[in-house]
């Protein structure tokens, strides 16, 4: 989870959340005190300490529930293979929102990776650093009721549907790791993070690969946006596959995405990505 729109004020007593004026639930009191409550928690936690449970109401399983239904279909058409057979290793419901505390019971044994609460916006040093210590900064808030299939902002839908399996896959885990090795390695050079995050966006985030034949993907922002992963084929740039392009490459968050770059294979991908961040000192 690279960037939000939420905008976290560690000092605010009342408001810990500031949501800009168009998100989906800035004009509900109660969706606002939601967040607050949930950021809170995220805040209070200590590294070491329990991961908080949260106990989400029947209206946020609903949510949670609904854009299953939407995304199982998309999944059995466009899902890589890696992330189909690490989806069947942890097994999340598709009723009740997991809590990071048993997703996590499922994949550290796997190999080693945790998730961990964060309250909302995280710069681009700090989430990427973290992987290198293989923690994924997760939220655990969800998306506004009004709008299921949409979200402005990274949410437990984000987190769980498109990250939470992948760290049930050895490759996915060593790409994280490889991530976020780099980015430590590179930590007082802002220009190098920030090609580091441009390629983790266009990969991890939004990658689109060709597997036998068919265009299929593995990046998290598409396998947990109904939306997007409906309209990518044919509404988007897809672009050469070409790693010292996408690490110059910008990119908006706040929108679906223009450019879209597609490797060859799942291994390729994983074998140019793996050696272009080995080169950073």
């Amino acid at each position: 989870m690279l960037t939000s729109q939420a905008q976290i004020d560690e000092n605010a007593s009342a408001e810990l959340m500031q949501l800009d004026a168009d998100h989906p639930g800035f004009h509900d009191p109660v969706y606002r005190r939601r967040r607050n409550e949930i950021a809170r928690a995220a805040l209070n936690y200590r590294e070491g300490e329990p991961v908080p449970s949260i106990g989400y109401t029947e209206q946020e399983h609903d949510v949670w529930a609904e854009v299953w239904r939407h995304l199982d279909p998309l999944h059995d058409r466009y899902a890589c293979r890696a992330y189909r057979e690490a989806g069947e290793r942890i097994a999340l419901s598709r009723e009740r929102i997991p809590q990071l505390t048993d997703v996590n019971a499922t994949i550290q044994p796997l190999f080693g990776f945790r998730m961990t609460p964060v309250a909302g916006l995280v710069a681009a040093k700090s989430f990427l650093s973290q992987l290198g210590r293989d923690t994924f900064l997760s939220t655990q808030y969800m998306r506004h009721h009004s709008v299921p299939l949409y979200t402005p902002e990274p949410d437990v839908v984000h987190e769980l549907i498109g990250h939470a399996a992948t760290f049930a896959d050895p490759t996915f885990v060593a790409l994280n790791r490889a991530f976020g090795e780099a980015a430590l390695r590179a930590h007082d050079d802002p220009e190098t993070i920030e090609r580091i995050g441009r390629l983790y966006w266009y990969t991890l985030e939004f990658g689109v690969v060709r597997e036998g034949g068919r265009l299929r993907v593995y990046g998290a922002g598409l396998l947990s946006s109904f939306g997007e992963l409906g309209r990518f084929e044919n509404e988007e740039e897809l672009r050469s596959w070409d790693v010292e392009v996408i690490a110059n490459t910008s990119y908006d968050p706040t929108q679906y995405q223009q450019n879209l770059f597609v490797a060859p294979s799942f291994e390729t991908m994983a074998n140019d990505v793996t050696r272009w961040l080995a080169l950073i000192k």
